[in-house]
């Protein structure tokens, strides 16, 4: 009796140890369980310091991240193939435009529905060592005889793909792109973008810190897949919760541009979430041409640029440079020093137009100063103070039309009054550049103005933007006539009735934008020796 008295006084001991150990056990669990989902929580929103360096920040990025194989297109020719929606679609020029700048190679077709492919093969080599497609659901809805064959072509001759969804007003908010473990969240307003600085396209492009402020339009389309094979390239946050889809949270980044490593079906790809308005995304599309096409498409690092600024003394009244103007001009120089080694501007010069308004205007008897004038001939005496900052080229010295005389003696009179002016004023002689006014005389070739800029200034370069024709500014070649080269021209927008900063067409924000994204880049002078064909 006793015996069980003790097993039982035993056995309720043990249960309340183990109720007790369990309730311990389950404190403990929750303690950690809630730690970590704190912890999650806390990397999902990001701070306005954070960046693309921590992908913990995205939420399907949880593992390891991959490495694509390389990319080898030796047995492809150097052609990009590009399928546009028809020949006056928006996107498609721009695909082209940049391609034409670029001066690669390619050939351009009308996506086929259910139409043949052009011939990708010639005899043992490949057509075309990439593909770029305007729309993406052109490609993931062709018939399945052609697109076994493009499929079977990309993974045999190791070509990549790339391409492009603009959502519409008739896209699925969310929806699974077809074929592929792809989320697509579409007609999305973003902002605050950054770039991830691990991904393996990068080359023009650098990652730095986040391009604060909205993105252009509000029809965006983000990535989401749980797949190793996507790598977000770009990222960035929706604007408000208002009308988006459930899986998208404000807040945490989201993939606008992805890369596809071909760890699904063996094919490489990049896919953008937007057309090419946004200025990052004419970067990247580079970069993805370069990476996809194993650098058979790519542009060098090195760049020459010339920032020509004609006319320094020529203008109305009320536009000429005053002092604070040139300050800036100063300012500006030494700024972009910081990023373009020696970058120096390149001053035009009339002399005939030095201290155009001259000391004091006098009108009729009362002889008044204009205080405007005045101040700008303090602009003037401050940019020939400071000849030895800038580089300097002759303008022509009345501002004339070269090829309205025919007479070389007298072009080179009036060259040699220019000339005059600068060895009074210490401005160096010894550039060997010149530019005619409005290009005159320059393409159609002025003879006379050839042989004077030769025998005067003894020229070797000028520049030109009319050969072969003047618009669009990308088929601008150069050419080399009597010993003189001249290059290919480009232009800002910004001109001597345009010429304040302030004042350029949507704010200094979207000059900014332009002179870092792809206008300047696809403006900026090449390699002499590539663009003088």
């Amino acid at each position: 009796m006793n015996f069980f008295i003790k097993f039982r006084r035993h056995l309720r001991r043990m249960v309340i140890l183990l109720a007790a150990f369990c309730m311990v056990s389950v404190i403990i669990s929750a303690y950690y369980l809630y730690s970590g989902y704190k912890q999650e929580l806390e990397l999902s929103k990001p701070t306005p310091e954070q960046d693309c360096g921590d992908l913990k920040l995205l939420p399907y990025r949880l593992f390891e991240m991959k490495t694509a194989k390389p990319i080898d297109t030796s047995r492809a020719d150097p052609m990009a193939l590009v399928f546009v929606e028809s020949q006056y679609s928006q996107l498609g020029q721009e695909i082209v435009a940049i391609l034409e700048s670029s001066h690669f190679q390619h050939h351009t077709e009308i996506a086929p529905g259910k139409g043949d492919i052009p011939a990708l093969t010639n005899k043992d080599r490949g057509r075309y060592a990439l593909i770029i497609y305007e729309n993406i659901l052109k490609y993931v809805n062709m018939d399945s005889w052609n697109r076994e064959l493009l499929d079977k072509y990309c993974m045999e001759y190791n070509v990549g793909i790339i391409a492009f969804h603009k959502a519409n007003e008739n896209s699925l908010l969310s929806s699974q792109l077809k074929g592929f473990p792809l989320n697509l969240h579409t007609n999305l307003a973003l902002k605050d973008c950054c770039i991830n600085p691990r991904s393996p396209l990068l080359h023009i492009t650098k990652a730095k810190e986040v391009e604060r402020g909205p993105l252009p339009g509000e029809d965006w389309t983000v990535f989401q897949s749980n797949h190793s094979t996507y790598e977000p390239v770009l990222l960035a946050k929706p604007r408000s919760t208002e009308n988006i889809p459930h899986p998208i949270t404000e807040e945490i980044l989201h993939a606008t541009v992805v890369q596809d490593l071909g760890l699904y079906d063996g094919i490489q790809r990049i896919l953008f979430g937007n057309n090419l308005n946004f200025w990052l995304h004419k970067l990247i599309f580079v970069d993805a041409i370069g990476f996809l096409s194993g650098k058979k498409l790519s542009l060098s690092l090195e760049r020459y640029i010339l920032v020509d600024i004609d006319d320094i003394f020529v203008g109305k009244e009320g536009t000429r440079m005053n002092v604070n103007d040139v300050k800036a001009l100063l300012e500006t120089q030494n700024l972009l020093r910081t990023q373009v080694p020696n970058f120096t501007f390149n001053l035009g010069y009339s002399g005939k137009f030095y201290h155009t308004g001259g000391r004091g205007r006098r009108f009729g008897r009362c002889c008044r100063r204009n205080l405007g004038t005045f101040a700008e001939d303090e602009g003037d005496d401050l940019l020939l103070k400071y000849v030895n900052e800038f580089w300097w080229f002759p303008h022509m010295w009345s501002h004339m039309q070269p090829h309205l005389f025919h007479n070389e003696s007298v072009l080179a009179e009036q060259m040699i009054l220019n000339k005059e002016f600068a060895l009074k004023h210490g401005i160096p002689i010894d550039m060997g550049y010149a530019v005619a006014p409005h290009h005159s005389g320059v393409y159609p070739v002025h003879v006379q103005l050839y042989e004077a800029w030769k025998k005067v200034w003894s020229i070797k370069v000028t520049s030109t933007e009319e050969y072969p024709h003047l618009k669009p500014a990308r088929y601008r070649h150069g050419f080399i006539h009597g010993g003189i080269m001249v290059l290919p021209r480009q232009t800002c927008g910004l001109f001597t009735h345009t010429i304040f900063y302030k004042e350029y067409p949507g704010g200094p924000r979207e000059l900014d934008k332009s002179i870092r994204g792809g206008e300047l880049f696809l403006t900026v002078l090449l390699n002499p020796v590539q663009i003088l064909d």
